[in-house]
């Protein structure tokens, strides 16, 4: 179990670029594993859960190596070959849902299995859909959770309204459309992260988007015929964002993130600081299906907010570090409509909560989110914090800890890597000490 301490700073910001994006990195090792040719990748995050699914498509008969900065993937050309064993998806609940719905119409069985935290997440989400579409799908473990066994069959297309505005069960029914006969719609409720709808534009893949409804045709069981190309991975947003609030809510700082993604689909979290009072400015660079460009971000005295609605579904993986930020600003911040955060890595709900309360910040646990009221004062928790196997959680905690009055000891901060492993390594750049 690794433990880090981080101390109390007065000075914090600068200049850095973030890893992958790691959804975008995600869904480009699934597409290009299906494609013809070798795709050349750059920026791809080597991160655990990026490489979990990499690792995935490799058992299904693609291969994968690193040049450099480079990440070349030569595809199946569309015929996945059956895995000897179950595959371990690790931590990654995206790749898990997207790669069931990749493999529901192919002639095959495979089994997914993940880790503690990934076999506590629900899957019957996306078993709904894709029995309505004709699949085979197994849930094996307690209450509707991995391991996952996806016998492959014939699909039909369907007209499928999400019950809850998620982005993985989107994308999973789009991709089992793809080797389905007729026309699959999926409907949201809310707008959700366009990743797969963007690459799916981007490698040639007919969509039809009309508001909240997306559509394809799908190609029947042989699936779409994709060519290998060059594709770039932009920078998470979801890891700036740490680093964009801590800097946010400290008057004087300055900081600089280059070559992050800012799809606006993502992005919200920068709309909701600045209703906080943030001096945030964003410039786009380039535009090749998801915007890349730069975030500055100068600290300033923040007042609290309401968060909910539309903007909830575009900022879920940001809201505990918005919690923190409200822990760091004048009055109150409310966050509702996200009870989805209650069956992520961890119940992110109550464990944010939970440890806000440790450093002192008055919050108060609601059945869809929280309410925060700061300023709070900080002092560091008697006890460790343990990290309950969230990277986000952690993070998030590492940078409150930054305003506290004393170190504080973060414990079980290995998951961070699933997603980030510089992160540790940029905080320090930024100003920041830990041990």
């Amino acid at each position: 179990m690794h433990t880090k301490t981080v101390y109390p700073v007065s000075t914090f910001g600068g200049e850095l670029r973030v890893p992958g994006d790691k959804s975008v990195s995600q869904r480009i090792a699934m597409l290009a594993a299906l494609a013809k040719g070798t795709s050349e990748v750059s920026g791809f995050l080597r991160g655990e859960d990026a490489m979990s699914t990499m690792s995935a498509m490799c058992s299904l008969g693609a291969s994968a190596k690193f040049e450099g900065d480079i990440l070349k993937i030569t595809g199946t050309g569309g015929k996945f070959k059956e895995p000897a064993n179950p595959l371990d998806m690790g931590n990654s609940g995206t790749g898990t849902r997207l790669l069931a719905g990749l493999l529901a119409g192919q002639k095959m069985t495979v089994t997914m299995t993940g880790d503690a935290s990934l076999s506590r997440r629900p899957m019957g989400r996306i078993k709904t859909p894709l029995e309505l579409m004709g699949a085979q799908i197994e849930l094996t473990g307690e209450k509707g959770t991995l391991p996952m066994t996806v016998r492959g069959t014939p699909l039909r297309g369907i007209r499928y309204e999400l019950p809850m505005a998620s982005a993985q069960v989107k994308s999973c029914v789009l991709l089992a459309g793809l080797f389905a006969e007729g026309k699959t719609t999926v409907i949201e409720p809310r707008p959700t992260r366009d990743h797969t709808e963007k690459l799916f534009q981007t490698l040639g893949i007919p969509l039809h988007i009309d508001g909240l409804e997306i559509s394809l045709n799908g190609f029947g069981p042989n699936g779409p015929q994709i060519t290998a190309r060059r594709l770039t991975v932009p920078g998470d947003f979801s890891s700036a964002a740490f680093w964009i609030a801590a800097v946010a809510a400290r008057p004087g700082a300055e900081l600089i993130v280059r070559g992050v993604g800012l799809n606006p689909r993502r992005t919200a979290l920068l709309d909701v600081l600045k209703r906080m009072g943030a001096l945030i400015k964003t410039e786009i660079v380039e535009d090749h299906g998801d915007p890349i460009g730069t975030v500055f971000v100068r600290g300033a005295k923040l007042r609290g907010t309401e968060i909910g609605g539309d903007e909830i579904p575009n900022l879920i993986d940001e809201l505990p570090m918005l919690a923190v930020t409200g822990a760091l600003a004048n009055g109150d911040t409310v966050i509702r409509d996200a009870a989805e955060l209650r069956v992520k890595e961890s119940d992110r709900i109550a464990v944010t909560a939970e440890h806000l309360r440790a450093f002192g910040v008055d919050v108060k646990e609601h059945a869809d989110g929280m309410t925060v009221r700061g300023p709070a004062k900080l002092h560091a928790p008697p006890e460790p914090l343990a990290s309950h196997g969230d990277h986000r959680i952690t993070m998030s905690m590492a940078m409150l800890a930054t305003f506290a009055d004393a170190p504080v000891k973060l414990e079980q901060v290995e998951c961070v890597a699933t997603s980030y492993p510089d992160f540790w390594n940029h905080l320090e750049q930024l100003g920041g000490k830990v041990e």
